[in-house]
Order: structure tokens, then C-alpha cells, then sequence
């Protein structure tokens, strides 16, 4: 094991967010705000202290297998997470350093929960941090810093630990190549949604942050009142893009490639897009009798949908105070998610359908012992060690969610509120039901209750394997 460079390289990690904290002071510095100090502290100190442990613990050997790959991104995650929450403490804007934490790993998780009671009282720098934050764990930070540099054999296993989804393959046979396809096309969209929200009349700064919380799936905001306050124009620009990066995208590269026919016959797109349009039309017969204008309902009804089945978390509405059923569906599609290789969490789509299609093997084994059934997705014969980490990562996610379940519930919040919040954090989600509601926030948890959703959001994110496998013994027995 290369244990060298698995210190050595979340260093290297650190040198990237310093840098990246620059731009933050940089908005910070325009408005005239004094949190533009706390980055250029923070950013020092990091470089001091990156550079310095790079010198000593500089490897000889820069190989990395799966090992390392799932170490590395795990304490990758959890020391840029740290790190992240110091201009929020140094600045004063938020002095617990606890709250500080959890507002930053759901930041970088994409999950966009908060602790902030009156977001529009943040400075403007440290509202661009937090949006730019879900932009940065959206794609994934690893991934981003494979595309810019260099510096390992075998990044593959990186992108492998951090790309969400049961499958992650490279686009070309390179794994730098891949990533840089990755964030060319994230960028374009990015950029693509900054101008029509410009051009439906949203301010530069908010087009901006908005835009990189979507392109995260984030859902961090700048406003208390989330979407509810924006034309009809701007919160449709939004679901469409919401719906766009919860799409795998392999899927835009074969387009680019001009593979139509792979992406027409692609089931986790259908599927993706079936669940879209049914839940929606299931909101929009639920929620008939509270709106009358059928724009409104539709409008209103996919944009929910498209921002939570994406892990999004953005809202036009107090969807808390919708019917029974609409929330129902809402809390189903938490757990739902996007699609693998998109910057959305839940479980994924692709997950299930081989968690499906498993099912439906094993009742024709029943009724026909002797057949043999080989599992397809998308045209192509599925690996049984997929179909198996399949099954035990969707038990392990069972199991972690009734135990972090279990902890929330200390706090003696009614059930619909310890599960909901449980089941949003984990799957990158952000707001909840009833105490952690869109129109409320998490800062009545505990401590202990923030810590532990914290190490969700992370859980979710990672797609579990990275973080068990870090703190599992036997991962670092030297073999």
C-alpha cells in the first residue's frame, strides 16, 4: 500500500482549494467586505501547510491502485470539508465551528442543507463560497484536479472512488482526457444558464451563484424566499437545467461523438425521464384544488420534482405544507435520485434498475431453476461482481440510514422530521419535512445530530465504499 501518497495527494487537494479560495476573496474584495480577509488567511495557511507536508512526505513511487484510490478520495473529502470551514468561523459569520462544518461538507456534497437562519445576512463572499462549493463537489474535486494536472498513475481508480454511480468507465483511454470531457461540457452548461438567467432579467450575482449551485445540484441559494420570488421564465430555465445535470453524462459525450442511436435506445435516460413526467403528473392531480392556474400547477409541480429528483433542493413553494401524497412522492424521489455519472446523488437510476432486474431473475429462477439469465443494461451484459456490489451497497445503505436514523432521533424531533432529515442528508438532498422543512433549516439540531448528518452527506456523496473502506483495518494491512 501506498501509504505515502495517500498523505501526499489530499495535499495537493489542499493547494487547489486554497487557489480556489481566491475567487471568493476576489467577490469578497468588489463588495468591500471584510470576509475577504478570512479567505486570504485561510488561503496562506493552507499553502503553508500543503507545501510543507508535500516536501516531507513527497513519494518516490506515484502508482496508485483501488486501495489508495478509495483512501484518498475519502480523506480528500474530508479534509477539504474541513479546511472549507474556516473563512465561516475566522470571518465571524458563523462562529460554531460545528455549524461551519456542516454548512461546508453540504456544500461540497451537493446536498445544500443549512444551518443559516437568514441566509441573505452572509456576505456576498461567503454566499459565492457556498454556491461555488456544490459547483466544485458537483462533478467531484478529485476529478476537477485530475483535468488540470497530472501527477499519479492511475487516476482512473479516483474518478471510480468519487464519480457517482455502479459503473464508471473512461469516455477515452485516458483518464485525464475524460475528466477534462467531463468538465468541458459541465462548464458549457454552466455558462449556457448563467445567460438566460441574465436574460430573464435575474442580477449578475445571483445568475452566477444560482447557476453553479444547479450545475452542482446543490441547492445552496442567496435569497431566504429560495425561487418562490422569480418569474415563471427564470424557475423554468431552472428545472430544465436541474433536469440536465441529473442526466449521465456519457450521454452528452455520445451526442457529441454523435452516437444518437446509443443515447435513443438508452434505458436509464427513459427511465430517468418516465419518473420525471409521472411523479409530476401525479403532484399536478394531487395539487389541483391548491392551485388553479394550470401554469402555475405544472410549473410549480415539475419544478419540485426536477429539483428534488435531482438532489437539487431548490423550491418555489413550502412543498411541507403540500397533501400527503405529494409528499409521499417527494420523499420516494429522495431516495430515487439521477442518473449515474451526473452530479445529482439518491440511489441512482441505473441502480435500480439492476436492482430490478436482479428481482425479476430470481422469480424466473424460482419458476424455471435449471435457466440462466444473463442481467443487460444499455445493451451490454452486466458483470456479476456489479450486479453483487449492487445488492450489498443497496443493504449497507439500508442499514447506515436506520442508524443515523436512530441518532437524529435523540434530538426528539417527531418521526417525520428524524427520517425525512435522514434520508435528505444522505442522499445530498437538503430540505426536508416539517422541522427541517424548505422554510426552515437545520440549525435547531444538535451538535452530535449535525456531526452525524454531516458524515451522511459524505456517505452519500462518496457512494459509501470510500469512507467504510478508510476506516476498515484490514484496508491498511500492507498485502
Amino acid at each position: 500500500m501506498n501509504r505515502r501518497m495517500i498523505l501526499y495527494m489530499p495535499l495537493q487537494i489542499l493547494k487547489l482549494e486554497a487557489l480556489m479560495m481566491l475567487l471568493p476573496m476576489g467577490v469578497a474584495f468588489f463588495y468591500h467586505e471584510r470576509s475577504a480577509w478570512s479567505f486570504l488567511y485561510c488561503a496562506i495557511g493552507t499553502l503553508a501547510f500543503a507545501f510543507l507536508g508535500s516536501a516531507i512526505l513527497h513519494p518516490a513511487i506515484k502508482t496508485i491502485y483501488a486501495k489508495e484510490g478509495f483512501v484518498i478520495v475519502a480523506l480528500s473529502w474530508v479534509l477539504v470539508s474541513a479546511v472549507g470551514a474556516l473563512p465561516f468561523v475566522i470571518s465571524g459569520e458563523v462562529p460554531s465551528y460545528v455549524d461551519a462544518l456542516f454548512e461546508t461538507v453540504s456544500g461540497f456534497t451537493t446536498t445544500g442543507a443549512s444551518i443559516l437562519r437568514n441566509v441573505e445576512a452572509l456576505s456576498h463572499g461567503l454566499l459565492f463560497w457556498r454556491c461555488f462549493s456544490n459547483w466544485l463537489g458537483g462533478m467531484g474535486i478529485l476529478t476537477f484536479f485530475i483535468a488540470i494536472g497530472n501527477i499519479a498513475d492511475g487516476n482512473i481508480h479516483i474518478m471510480r472512488a468519487e464519480m457517482p454511480g455502479p459503473i464508471v468507465g473512461k469516455f477515452v483511454p485516458r483518464a485525464k482526457d475524460t475528466a477534462k470531457i467531463l468538465y468541458v461540457i459541465y462548464i458549457v452548461f454552466t455558462v449556457l444558464e448563467m445567460i438566460l438567467l441574465l436574460a430573464g432579467g435575474m442580477p449578475a450575482f445571483e445568475a452566477i451563484t444560482h447557476s453553479l449551485a444547479t450545475g452542482g445540484t446543490g441547492g445552496f441559494g442567496v435569497l431566504n424566499s429560495g425561487f418562490a420570488d422569480y418569474s415563471p421564465y427564470i424557475q423554468w430555465v431552472v428545472t430544465i437545467f436541474m433536469l440536465l445535470f441529473g442526466v449521465n453524462f456519457n450521454i452528452y459525450f455520445l451526442m457529441l461523438i454523435r452516437k444518437i442511436r446509443a443515447v435513443v435506445s438508452s434505458s436509464e435516460l427513459w427511465a430517468y425521464l418516465g419518473i420525471f413526467a409521472g411523479a409530476t403528473a401525479i403532484l399536478c392531480i394531487d395539487l389541483r384544488p391548491i392551485y388553479e392556474n394550470v401554469s402555475d400547477l405544472i410549473r410549480h409541480s415539475a419544478f419540485q420534482v426536477s429539483s428534488i429528483m435531482t438532489t437539487t433542493g431548490f423550491a418555489t413553494a413550502n412543498f411541507d405544507k403540500w397533501p400527503e401524497m405529494s409528499k409521499a412522492v417527494l420523499l420516494f424521489l429522495m431516495m430515487v435520485g439521477a442518473c449515474a455519472g451526473s452530479t445529482g446523488g439518491g440511489l441512482k437510476i441505473s441502480r435500480l434498475l439492476i436492482l430490478a432486474k436482479a428481482i425479476l431473475r430470481e422469480f424466473k429462477k424460482m419458476l424455471h431453476p435449471r435457466s440462466v439469465t444473463v442481467l443487460r443494461l444499455e445493451g451490454k451484459a452486466l458483470d456479476e461482481s456489479v450486479v453483487g456490489n449492487t445488492l450489498i451497497y443497496f443493504v449497507i445503505y439500508c442499514v447506515l440510514i436506520g442508524v443515523i436514523f436512530l441518532v437524529v432521533c435523540l434530538d426528539r424531533f417527531n418521526l417525520e422530521t428524524a427520517i425525512s432529515a435522514t434520508v435528505s442528508c444522505f442522499n445530498n438532498i437538503g430540505p426536508a419535512f416539517n422541522a427541517a422543512g424548505p422554510a426552515k433549516n437545520y440549525a435547531g439540531f444538535s451538535d452530535l445530530s449535525k456531526l452525524t448528518l454531516s458524515a451522511a452527506m459524505l456517505l452519500g456523496r462518496l457512494e459509501i465504499f470510500p469512507l467504510l473502506l478508510a476506516v476498515f483495518p484490514v484496508t491498511w494491512i500492507k498485502k
